[in-house]
């Protein structure tokens, strides 16, 4: 059995924006030059950008360092690393 690998850590701390409504792919591999959203850096590993829809304009706190349980959202996991 193949150990999944472990995503890099783009930041320890999460980035905020303003988002506008709509659909986002979000780096799960770390290796994103866009970072927070995919830029397809994934290719060749086990990672898959992670889709997510934002109904409304809102502020909303990307986790970089990848280990979130809440996927795109920071859960301040970046802490503990």
């Amino acid at each position: 059995m193949k150990k999944k690998d472990l995503p890099h850590i783009a930041d320890k701390k999460p980035l905020v924006l303003e988002m506008e409504a709509g659909t986002y792919y979000w780096c799960s591999c770390g290796l994103s030059k866009k970072q927070p959203f995919c830029d397809g850096s994934h290719k060749g590993t086990d990672f898959t950008p992670v889709k997510l829809v934002i109904d409304k304009k809102r502020k909303f706190a990307w986790c970089l360092c990848k280990h979130s349980e809440k996927g795109p959202q920071c859960d301040g996991a970046h802490v503990k690393l």
